[in-house]
């Protein structure tokens, strides 16, 4: 029998500790999403062997993805199946060769290298809080040879918009929660110039999507865009699998909904 893993290792370990308590569905639900994880990992490892490490289809098909995600599945990404709904708005945005990207809460660089590499003449900002997001945003767009058209920093304040008055600019937010904070065009009047795809984050603030919608149907056509899976994208031989890891391989570890607003200026 074979060794087992670091990762299975450390993974059997935790679900111990976990476990190791009164019976619970809060444990189980718990314990069930752990090894959800752990399997999607190894899914990606499987993956990675058999077909290499460059996404394999929708907008970003060809890039180079050899880091870890910073936040969520690594397995859907490279398959080029992550946020499918978003496909048609990611195109727009590059048939529209905005000259400048924010990208807000970057990670690992999924959307500001897939970017980069598909609009040459694009200045795009990458921003992330997280120190080891910005390494690995670093080392994605290095492997991708697109370091230097992306400026890598942290935290992006009110005024730091004003720059989308210059120039036809797109900003991208995924900052789990914090944009009802951030995204505010009175103090942040700059956001005015911008077209914006947010992902917003509703569990705190039920009413989030509504607030974001009354601020910004003023200036900005709005498009909503829910959750949709592409099991279309799995390989041919993902038919092998069990239906268990089949889902798992177009997971992206949600604990909710997380809708989109796509917000375009207004003539």
């Amino acid at each position: 029998m074979a060794e087992p893993t670091e990762l299975t290792r450390r993974m059997t370990a935790d679900l111990a500790r976990l476990v190791a308590g009164p019976a619970s569905a809060a444990r189980l639900n718990a314990a069930l999403r752990m090894l959800a994880k752990w399997r999607a990992e190894l899914l990606a490892n499987t993956l990675a062997r058999r077909q290499g490490t460059r996404i394999a289809a929708g907008p970003f098909a060809g890039m180079e993805y050899s880091v870890r995600a910073a936040e969520g599945a690594r397995v859907v990404r490279m398959l080029g199946a992550y946020e499918p709904g978003l496909d048609p708005v990611i195109e727009t945005i590059i048939a529209r060769a905005y000259p400048l990207v924010i990208d807000i809460g970057c990670a690992e660089g999924f959307y500001a290298v897939g970017l980069a590499r598909r609009m040459a003449q694009t200045r795009v900002l990458a921003r992330d809080i997280s120190d080891r997001a910005q390494a690995r945003c670093l080392a994605l767009a290095r492997a991708n040879g697109v370091a230097d058209r992306i400026e890598i920093g942290g935290q992006v304040l009110h005024g730091d918009f004003a720059i989308c008055a210059d120039q036809p600019s797109v900003v991208i937010c995924d900052i789990e929660g914090a944009e009802a904070d951030l995204l505010d065009p009175v103090a942040a009047p700059g956001l005015l110039g911008a077209d914006i795809l947010v992902e917003l984050h509703p569990a705190a603030e039920p009413d989030l999507v509504e607030v974001m919608q009354r601020r910004f149907a003023p200036s900005h056509r709005i498009t909503r865009i829910d959750r949709a899976l592409a099991p279309e994208r799995l390989p041919a031989w993902a038919e092998e699998m069990s239906d268990l890891d089949r889902l798992l391989c177009l997971w992206e570890w949600r604990m909710g909904p997380t809708p989109w607003l796509w917000m375009e200026r207004a003539a």
